[in-house]
């Protein structure tokens, strides 16, 4: 009885099954005490571990199952759909009120906010509380100054006031913290669910969807976008808070300097409204630069996937001047908001400035009398230093809206695009048929042309049915609108029972082949062996290194084309489904493995005997094998019946028939039914045999994740690509930023003393005016300071930023083939995304940040100490302290930080895979399971990260406590001085002790950050030092007309992929003649892909050497080798962009050569047929031509580029045999004056070659002519045998 996975596997709903006994760690939080949540000692033992050892994933704390991606995205879903559907109803009540429709979308806010509103709402009261105690603390500072102005008798006023500070400050601190804590998690969430919900819509989008947003654009919506929302999120409290703490501080303001603050609300006032226009600038430059951002994405993403067609081509330099084109745009878009960022630094440095010289101004204007006593002084100097961080952020925190408008924008027209209708086709239907079509049309795009017009088919259940035509005939699309991928027009599509499909390019995961097969279903041993064994994989696994263990790498890439269609179509066998859709599943393989496949997995005596098969072929061979046949001509069924109605009734048929027949003739195919068993078991002997071609055996690489210190050559790699003058610059123009500013306040404190005796100048008036001149003076000095140290960061971060993306994108096209099939293309791109983000924005800003509070924290402690100086006494032990803490804390936060990072990668390979998939995931109804992997990936990028946020809380806990010391003891060491000190002296050491809590805790933070950062400048560096293929050029070069005779000589040749793996080519000697045509034959793993890469030196020689025309080639540059040689490859890629740019991306031919090539390629009516003809627009990866269409595209490429030596890589693989038959036909014609070399699975294909090389474990085991090849009956004549062609055929 035929057993059925699905019965037992994965249903609908996917349960979570954490991994490894690590993954339980359990979170001690909740079971923590009050005071430990509050101070996050229970997060400790995470500190001291990872100051003992490198932290791995298994040591951190898993998330509370509140915060888990498994809870947050569910519930988001739920909310999503109800604001679907309540703005479906708003849209029906317009439409009875016949009101215009505004077509108004499903508001991703409000889901949001329905979501989230109470967590929200607990954030924004935590920092309420903490924005009301930061004002206590200059009341209180205010206060104790009175108290040294009047000097009472009784000092312990003094000390109670000290201790208030420091309670207030503690309290501040434990509050703050809490509110970052929820604050940071509450936006991660947000990040999560958004991703959750574009990963689900990705998998429902239309065709005419998934053309609108290409896998780049996904990507980016998913990365950039959701991090967007994110970052606003973290800060969205400032909208209220800043005005709020504004308005406090204006207030308090008030109460010392009266009316003359008005002066510096209307220095606020004019200042804002120039920020607005800032923020409106830099929306537009957001826009441009999501652009460009999406446009590198898309064009990496393509360039990766099509890496190998690149170096074949040698079209390298080509795309990488399109990508620095985009990344030249982007550079000019971060130049223009660096420039804004220095009007921004003005602001944020010079507002509390200018605004102080305002108010005093107008105070002094008001009333002659009026003086500046410790008390005004010093209490609004505080104010106005709480003021600079409202004032900076209000600006800042409206621009962040402005550019998020313009990503919920782009989401919320992604997620209220297009999806793929249910009634494309009745998926419950009950009747007679497996499979029924009624008038049915269909288009890919509902106001398109149809593609498939009235359809009426009738397909049994258990029915064997295949689907023919010529190349574009609308075969695949038949098998598109059985799935529902199509848009049903008019007519009836119905389909009983649950669905497998084979698509026509084989889709693998990133996994281990065992699950690529189980595909989600369980394991049921006996079956599973008897599927791999029909769909002949067991010689495969004994070839893998670890069997059915081995991890197939991103798209298979570490397993033949044939192997790959063979996984997929044991995928399809394993899931027991009731209908099978078969695209075509014999174009890449051997014909006696197609053989096998029909015969014991297909075929009326195969596996699948008893279900529904639908199969597109071009082996016309099986049709008499058919319960029925479907004729496909131009989108409409031609003919169908069983094969003798047709052969018996329509002419058409017949021809057809006639056609293979003669083509059978030419290249004498002759089916032969009766194979000797001595020969088979020969051949099975052969089979069974391992294979030397062990190029493809490697798993994929997991990311790196480095331990310990980042070393300080990284650091020096930044500041020699910022440059060294900038360098100086910069640090000369901080230092002087900051020594104006205590200059400012030291000018301020000296005023404030000599305030009480000015009465007693008869110049006092003058004196004043001339002590706010000055003070003037230094303000404005500090805002040039600013201005320039701000103008020298952005020139410096733009050239490193130039430099390091110009040498990793260099690096990645100069690494080998080998490197891109073993690492995850997700890796390479997060360096092009994540890290050069990070190096672009943010790494700079750190390294300023933490120079600047360096300055700011000696300063400090210099002016404090030169007013107390037993300060210095108690500074030496916290000093000590906060150097301990730090060292702890840096040593557990940068590994978190390299998890998280690393974590990151997954999540887009995995988004990657899906995007490419679709269409199979749907088909076999997984998108649920996928959904589940989807939240997992996630969920461990959030474990991460929340481990991050804890850690940096703790610190944050400790650093505060110890710079509220700091102020207790400052505070405390003026009130033992209190009968020797001026009380300006004590507002000055106070106000800078309370400034010292931040500045501190920003150092050791901003240290902590350029650390951790400096990994993504680590990991873009990280490709400099690995292998790289040989130089483009060298200083020997070939002559122009290179090679003229096209002699190619294998001598002694020997090759192997990589060091620790045998050889794939051995002992290989030949030589051919000029203008011979070679075929290539050999099976599965014999070395014959390895041959035709050593051509183009993808694989490099272990000995031994080939020679062209003359020339070593190991001795010229791989461009002007590969520029002269000339493949069509086996994989059909096209990139993005009109037909003409993939005809020739360099731009070099007439458009009258192209259609010259096209018309010889079979594909000028076609492409006449066009709207835009040349300039068609090609979706990416080509998927609006049929594969058969792409490989002719290729072909007409190769027609193009003309060389002397030609190499078919299996090129007609995906073509019908009458197409196949006009191709050979022009092959033969255009290129008769060269060498060609035939790699091929059709033995029909080579068997008029001039000689045939025959390949068997990496050796050559013979070289001759087809005859006499046949005379001699070794493994050629086998195969031969095998694929049904006999001698008497050969030689009519």
């Amino acid at each position: 009885m035929f057993f059925s996975p699905r019965r037992w596997g994965a249903s609908s709903d996917y349960e979570r099954v954490p991994e490894g006994p690590g993954a339980q760690k359990c979170n001690p939080e909740k079971s923590a005490s009050f005071f430990s949540r509050m101070t996050y000692s229970w997060f400790s033992r995470i500190i001291v571990l990872g100051y003992k050892k490198p932290l791995e994933r298994e040591d951190l704390f898993e998330l509370n199952e509140s915060d888990s991606s498994y809870v947050v995205c569910p519930i988001f879903e739920k909310q999503w759909r109800k604001e679907v559907l309540r703005n479906q109803e708003r849209q029906k009540v317009k439409a009875s009120f016949h009101k215009e429709a505004h077509a108004r979308k499903p508001s991703l806010v409000y889901a949001l906010w329905n979501t989230f509103k109470f967590v929200l709402i607990q954030v924004a009261l935590f920092k309420v509380f903490a924005d009301i105690l930061s004002f206590t603390s200059p009341l209180i500072m205010k206060q104790m100054i009175i108290f040294f102005e009047h000097r009472p008798d009784f000092g312990w006023s003094g000390y109670g006031y000290a201790l208030a500070l420091f309670v207030v400050v503690f309290l501040q601190t434990l509050i703050l913290q809490q509110y970052q804590r929820f604050n940071m998690l509450t936006s991660a969430k947000i990040k999560t669910a958004v991703i959750g919900l574009i990963y689900k819509k990705a998998l429902l989008l239309s065709n005419v969807s998934r053309k609108r947003f290409s896998t780049g654009e996904v990507i980016n919506l998913m990365s950039a976008d959701a991090q967007q929302l994110m970052d606003l999120t973290a800060n969205l409290n400032l909208l209220w808070s800043a005005p709020f703490q504004i308005l406090m501080a204006v207030s308090l303001l008030w109460q010392e300097l009266g009316p003359a603050v008005l002066a510096g609300v209307a220095v606020l006032v004019f200042v804002i409204p120039i920020n607005a226009l800032v923020a409106t600038r830099v929306k537009k430059l957001k826009k441009s630069q999501t652009k460009n951002k999406d446009k590198q994405i898309k064009l990496l993403n393509e360039i990766l996937h099509g890496i190998k067609i690149l170096k074949l081509y040698a079209w390298e330099p080509s795309y990488k001047k399109k990508i620095i084109e985009i990344r030249e745009q982007e550079l000019e878009v971060q130049k223009l908001s660096g420039y804004l960022a220095v009007f921004s630094m003005l602001t944020l440095t010079c507002i509390p400035f200018l605004v102080s010289l305002a108010t005093f101004g107008i105070y002094f204007l008001l009333d002659e009398g009026n003086i500046l006593t410790a008390t005004k002084v010093f209490t609004s100097m505080s104010l106005f230093n709480i003021l600079r961080l409202p004032l900076f952020d209000l600006p800042m925190v409206i621009s962040a809206v402005v550019q998020t408008r313009i990503s919920l924008d782009r989401l919320e027209d992604f997620l209220n695009t297009e999806e793929l209708h249910p009634q494309n086709i009745e998926t419950n239907y009950v009747g007679d048929h497996a499979i029924g079509f009624t008038n049915a049309s269909f288009s890919w795009d509902k106001t398109g042309i149809p593609v498939l017009e009235n359809l009426n088919i009738k397909i049994p259940e258990g029915a064997l049915v295949a689907v023919v035509g010529q190349v574009g005939s609308g075969k695949s699309s038949v098998l598109s609108a059985i799935l529902g991928e199509m848009e049903k027009l008019t007519g009836v599509v119905q389909r009983k029972g649950s669905v497998a499909y084979v698509a026509q390019q084989a889709w693998i995961q990133n996994c281990i082949l065992q699950e690529n097969v189980l595909f989600g279903s369980i394991m049921q041993k006996q079956f599973y062996e008897r599927v791999l064994e029909a769909c002949a994989l067991l010689p495969d696994l004994e070839q893998l290194p670890n069997g059915d263990q081995t991890e197939i790498g991103e798209r298979g890439v570490n397993i033949s084309g044939g192997q790959k269609h063979r996984v997929s179509l044991a995928r399809a066998v394993y899931s027991g489904a009731d209908i099978y859709l078969l695209d075509d599943p014999f174009a890449a393989v051997d014909v006696h493995i197609g053989k096998q496949l029909f015969e014991k997995v297909i075929g009326p005596s195969g596996i699948l005997k008893n279900k529904t098969r639908i199969l597109v072929t071009h082996n016309l061979t099986l049709l008499p094998q058919m319960d029925l046949i479907v004729v496909m001509e131009t989108g409409r069924v031609a003919h169908m019946g069983t094969y003798q109605e047709l052969l018996s009734k329509t002419r058409n048929l017949t021809n057809l028939l006639q056609a293979f027949s003669e083509q059978e003739k030419a290249h004498a195919l002759k089916r032969v039914s009766v194979i000797n068993s001595r020969l088979k078991d020969q051949i099975l002997e052969q089979n069974d045999r391992p294979s030397l071609d062990q190029g493809k055996q490697f798993s994929m690489k997991k990311e790196k994740i480095p331990i310990g210190g980042v070393k300080f050559s990284v650091i020096l790699k930044y500041l020699q690509a910022f440059g060294w003058l900038w360098v100086w610059l910069s640090l000369a123009a901080y230092l002087g930023q900051n020594l104006v500013g205590i200059g400012q306040n030291l000018w301020l404190s000296a005023w404030v003393k000599e305030a009480k005796h000015m009465s007693e100048f008869t110049e006092w008036e003058q004196i004043r005016s001339n002590k706010l001149n000055i003070y003037g003076l230094l303000g404005l000095m500090q805002g040039l300071f600013v201005c320039s140290g701000a103008y020298i960061l952005t020139r410096g971060s733009l050239a490193a930023s130039r430099t390091l993306h110009t040498q990793l994108l260099d690096n990645v096209l100069h690494l080998p083939l080998r490197f891109f099939e073993t690492n995850p293309i997700g890796q390479i791109i997060s360096r092009f995304t994540k890290d050069m983000f990070i190096i672009d924005i943010r790494f700079h800003y750190y390294l300023r940040t933490w120079v600047n509070c360096t300055l700011d924290v000696i300063g400090t402690v210099l002016v404090i100490a030169g007013a107390l100086p037993l300060f210095i006494l108690g500074v030496i032990p916290l000093v000590f302290l906060y150097f301990t803490i730090q060292r702890y804390y840096v040593a557990s936060s940068r590994q978190i930080r390299r998890l998280a990072g690393a974590s990151r990668s997954p999540i887009i390979s995995h988004f990657s895979e899906t995007l490419s998939g679709v269409s199979t995931i749907r088909a076999f109804g997984h998108e649920q399971r996928f959904i589940q992997q989807n939240r997992e990936v996630v969920n461990e990028n959030l474990v991460c990260f929340y481990n991050n946020v804890i850690s940096n809380r703790w610190l944050s806990v400790r650093l505060e406590f110890l710079g509220n010391l700091m102020v207790f003891f400052a505070a405390l060491l003026a009130v033992l001085a209190a009968n020797s000190i001026e009380s300006a002296i004590v507002g000055l050491s106070i106000s800078y002790a309370l400034n010292i809590t931040q500045s501190l805790n920003f150092w050791v933070r901003k240290a902590c950050e350029i650390e951790t950062n400096a990994v993504s400048i680590e990991r873009v560096c990280e490709y400099e030092n690995m292998d790289k293929e040989a130089p483009w050029i060298m200083s020997k070069r070939p002559p122009s007309q290179w090679p003229d005779k096209g002699i190619v000589e294998f001598i002694n040749y020997q090759a192997r992929y990589r060091d620790d793996l045998g050889l794939a080519l051995q002992d290989i000697t030949f030589q051919t003649h000029g203008e011979e045509k070679i075929g290539i034959v050999g099976r599965t793993g014999a070395g014959k892909s390895t041959l035709s890469n050593c051509l183009f030196r993808i694989v490099e020689r272990s000995g031994g050497k080939i020679i062209i025309d003359g020339i070593d080639i190991s001795t010229i540059g791989l461009h002007d080798l590969r520029g002269k040689l000339n493949i069509i490859p086996q994989d059909p890629v096209l990139f993005s962009g009109t037909l003409q740019m993939n005809l020739d991306p360099l731009d070099k031919y007439s458009d009258s050569e192209l259609w010259e090539v096209l018309e010889l390629c079979h594909l000028k009516e076609f492409v006449q047929s066009l709207p835009k003809k040349l300039l068609h627009e090609i979706s990416e990866g080509g998927e609006n031509l049929s594969v058969g269409q792409r490989q002719l595209v290729c072909l007409a490429r190769a027609l193009l580029r003309k060389t002397k030596i030609l190499i078919l890589d299996e090129a007609t693989a995906s073509i019908d045999f009458e197409t196949d038959n006009l191709v050979q036909t022009t092959i033969r014609k255009e290129f008769s004056d060269c060498t060609i070399l035939t790699i091929a699975h059709r033995l029909h294909s080579i068997i008029d070659s001039d000689r045939v090389l025959v390949l068997d474990s990496g050796r050559i085991t013979e070289f001759e002519t087809p005859q006499n090849l046949i005379c001699q009956k070794g493994l050629f004549f086998q195969m031969l045998t095998e694929a049904g062609i006999t001698q008497d055929s050969v030689t009519k």
